[in-house]
């Protein structure tokens, strides 16, 4: 046997060998798939019972609706023309005959790689094991998949007559489709779990299968995709550990003060509004990650907002109720718990997308005590709002109504899956992988066990959030209706801290610095580098990523970006100097029940309700 066959790994001056794909003990093999067999059992189980008792409805016939209507207008279009249906053919059938050509070469070279073949993008992950170059099979349907998918995106591209929306929506299914038929997600098409299934007889199918019935019994019937090791976390003992104490509590919220880490602090305290589409604690996730824990260090009074996880008594609350309830009953335990009347305040996301919406309203009845406010990563425009909008238009939205009348909320892990979904390639089969196929625990990681923790949201709120921003985009141009009011963000006229992050696929970038105009007083917008979190949670000490800096967030995108200054590390102590040039009066510390009553300790019991 050679030395390839015995470790079960190629490298790239290895040819490869037959024998690793050959089954060693046949009678093992075969006990182990009649294990695999029972636990898939075991899965569908899990799956079918809750329909069978009447607890669970699927509601996959809406999404695939949604797709075929969407293919259909794609298929129109390059069919109405015959020459152009030809075309699109003939391109196919050309990059078929190349990948033919490879493999023909390569028989004739002794398996060296032709000098034409279809390369995956750089950075690309799945076809990194040397099988995929190295055997003329597996290098074959690498090649093929690759033409087709890419020939499969010239389509959408290039379909000129398509509305935006729905070219939007046409090249987001394609992509899933490509992530979802990857060769690298099977077993007899991927080599490393070939290999993996051969070299451990199937007992990687047997706990893989295990752990899909485990998943979907998680998921009270729907498959809740595990992608850490959540057994090593648990909020409040080594995560969102920032000492504090809840000091309010209504039916929507808990605002959490937090204790104070130096002698004195700033005047004005700090309120933050996080979005209720997931936990607060993305801003604390450990001491070395945290916002809140480093916002307390500079010297402010911070007080958060944990939102409830709502179930079917919250059905009606809507904007307005996460406004009155939340936002401005956070405004007046601050008040109460400090004495001031001038607050700053941040928001995060749709938490942001709330501040602004309140801002507006309560600048048009006198409320003014908030004086500066720094928004994370936060759309008022929704124009260009990403990839989300494939889920938005009044088909979508109408259906999504209709399932949450019953309960009077959308389940947790369906809008956990939406938000998976729009990087399906890094956040749903890399795990389908590694977990029910090659049978292994995925690791901890704080990140994905935040991102793991769902929330409900109440139908009336995400209703109207779905409404005015997404798909009427209410919000930025003055028509969106709050408390009788028709409300216009150039009410707002406090300085504005925009941060936008670069490779935010949620937020993206373009969006936030387009939403800058409208806003009626200054604006100083920066660009974190990275995504929609990892933008956000950058402390100084990693000293990692950059920010952009530079003039007034008018005119081009593209030309503030040339023209901005590129600083090194985080943008965190750039907006702490931006709050200090608006207020660094300090007063002595205060601590959390000097004024307020005390009823519980940080994070609270709102943030520990898991779905």
């Amino acid at each position: 046997m050679s030395k390839t066959a015995d470790s079960g790994k190629t490298g790239p001056e290895q040819t490869s060998s037959v024998e690793q794909y050959l089954v060693k003990d046949p009678e093992r093999f075969a006990l182990n798939l009649a294990r695999m067999v029972e636990q898939a059992g075991k899965a569908a189980s899990a799956w079918a019972e809750p329909r069978e008792k009447g607890e669970l409805r699927d509601s996959v016939s809406e999404p695939m609706t949604d797709m075929v209507k969407t293919f259909s207008k794609l298929t129109e279009y390059w069919l109405s023309d015959p020459s152009r249906a030809l075309e699109a053919q003939t391109r196919l059938f050309s990059g078929y005959m190349n990948v033919w050509a490879n493999a023909i070469q390569r028989i004739g070279a002794g398996d060296q790689p032709a000098a034409g073949e279809v390369a995956p993008e750089k950075g690309d992950k799945r076809f990194q094991d040397p099988e995929w170059g190295n055997n003329a099979f597996f290098d074959f349907l690498k090649q093929a998949y690759l033409v087709t998918t890419r020939w499969a995106n010239d389509l959408v591209e290039h379909a000129e007559g398509l509305d935006e929306h729905t070219r939007h929506k046409a090249g987001f299914y394609v992509k899933q489709i490509s992530n979802a038929i990857s060769p690298s997600n099977f077993i007899l098409t991927n080599p490393e779990l070939f290999r993996e299934t051969v070299a451990t007889n199937g007992e990687n199918l047997v706990r893989g299968m295990k752990m899909l019935a485990e998943d979907i019994q998680a998921g009270h019937g729907d498959l809740k995709l595990r992608q850490a090791d959540y057994s090593q976390f648990e909020v409040g003992r080594n995560m969102a550990m920032t000492p504090g104490k809840v000091v309010g509590r209504s039916d929507v919220a808990e605002i959490i003060q937090y204790e104070p880490t130096t002698e004195t602090v700033l005047k004005r305290p700090l309120l933050i509004c996080p979005p209720w589409i997931n936990k607060f604690y993305i801003l604390d996730l450990n001491p070395q990650k945290s916002f809140i824990r480093w916002a307390v260090e500079q010297g402010h009074t911070v007080f958060v907002i944990s939102w409830i996880n709502p179930d079917e008594r919250h059905r009606l609350k809507d904007w307005e109720a996460y406004i009155r309830e939340g936002l401005q009953y956070g405004l007046d335990t601050v008040q109460a718990a400090t004495g001031e009347s001038e607050i700053n305040a941040i928001g995060y996301c749709v938490g942001g997308t709330l501040l602004a919406a309140a801002l507006a309203l309560l600048a048009q009845e006198g409320d003014e005590r908030i004086k500066s406010v720094t928004f994370f990563t936060t759309q008022v425009d929704f124009t260009y709002a990403g990839d989300l909008k494939v889920f938005v238009d009044e088909d979508q939205i109408t259906a999504l109504e209709h399932s949450m009348r019953g309960r009077g909320y959308l389940d947790g892990n369906k809008m956990a899956t939406a938000f998976n979904m729009l990087r399906s390639g890094d956040l749903i089969w890399p795990y389908v992988v590694n977990n029910y196929m090659r049978g292994k625990d995925p690791v901890p990681f704080d990140l994905l066990y935040w991102n793991s923790d769902s929330t409900r949201m109440s139908a009336a709120n995400h209703s109207y959030y779905l409404r005015n921003c997404y798909l009427e985009n209410n919000l930025s141009q003055g028509r969106m209706e709050l408390a009788g009011h028709n409300i216009s963000l150039q009410d707002i006229t406090i300085p504005v801290y925009n941060l936008a992050a670069r490779e935010d696929h949620i937020a993206p970038a373009l969006s936030v610095f387009l939403g800058c105009k409208y806003f009626g007083g200054p604006v100083d917008f920066v660009m974190a580098g990275s995504g929609h979190i990892a933008g956000v949670v950058n402390p100084p000490a990693q000293n990692k990523y950059q920010y952009w800096t530079g003039g007034k967030p008018v005119g081009d995108f593209g030309e503030w970006v040339a023209k901005a200054k590129e600083n090194p590390g985080s943008w965190w102590p750039h907006w702490q100097n931006w709050i200090a040039e608006k207020d660094d009066r300090r007063v002595p510390a205060r601590k959390p029940g000097e004024h307020t009553p005390i009823l519980g300790e940080a994070p609270g019991i709102y943030v520990k309700v898991r779905v």
